[in-house]
């Protein structure tokens, strides 16, 4: 018997980037608002955090992937960094130029970034490395995109620390995030494969690792909500990687 196909609504965790754009744009314009409810309104604090972390500035580049509508790219550009946003979802860029003209948009893959080598002082991206079906490869690149010294900022679904917590946290997201998702979301399908992508998804150290296996150095990472979203940063070497 043939395995049923996935729903165009959702991906599935084979994360086919066809199906994981296509379900980002069936939800881009109420994404923020899900967000919102579905963090229980935390996402603002993790997008402090990581905003502290890019400490973006007069006279430097910063590539914002899976940028979505441009939430973090405009706080940024605000710092007065020069921002790319950049998505692979062509729903999610279109709505980030009609919100956010100011920012400039670019349709891309994170697997194989459209820019040039060493173009960016800072690469980052938040909640969208987990999306992606070649995650060494998307580092890969990361550290192609960056000048040496660069760093990157990494803000994704984590695991957390506390057993008691990590198993009310798992209930959470296999029962309640699905039944708040009815109530708020225009594709509750697409948050059925939020929880189980971050059940899938690696831990802190195990992410700590795959970074540095790409070249990354001075890696670490900071826990928030209790390790709920852990934010990772780490800095490309001043030399050639083919040096270290």
């Amino acid at each position: 018997m043939l395995p049923m196909s996935p729903s165009p609504l959702r991906a599935s965790l084979a994360k086919d980037p066809r199906e994981v754009a296509g379900m980002f744009d069936a939800v881009a314009r109420r994404y923020d608002l899900s967000n919102d409810v579905m963090s229980l309104f935390q996402v603002h604090m993790w997008r402090q955090v990581t905003r502290a972390a890019v400490a973006a500035g007069p006279g430097m580049r910063v590539l914002d992937l899976a940028a979505g509508t441009g939430t973090s790219s405009v706080e940024y550009a605000a710092d007065g960094a020069e921002v790319v946003a950049c998505d692979f979802s062509t729903g999610m860029v279109a709505e980030g130029k009609r919100r956010h003209p100011e920012i400039a948009f670019v349709a891309g893959d994170a697997t194989a970034l459209p820019f040039a080598d060493e173009s960016f002082d800072v690469v980052t991206i938040s909640y969208g490395l987990r999306n992606v079906q070649d995650t060494a490869r998307a580092l890969s690149e990361m550290h192609r995109v960056t000048v040496p010294g660069g760093r990157i900022v990494i803000a994704e679904f984590s695991t957390p620390v506390s057993p008691p917590f990590r198993r009310l946290y798992r209930f959470y997201l296999g029962s309640a995030l699905p039944t708040a998702a009815r109530v708020v979301s225009s594709n509750t399908e697409a948050y059925d494969y939020l929880g189980e992508s971050i059940l899938a998804w690696p831990d802190q150290r195990e992410l700590a690792g795959l970074i540095h296996e790409a070249g990354w150095r001075s890696v670490g990472y900071k826990n928030l909500s209790g390790g709920i979203v852990a934010v990772h940063r780490a800095t490309r070497p001043e030399h050639a990687r083919g040096e270290q």
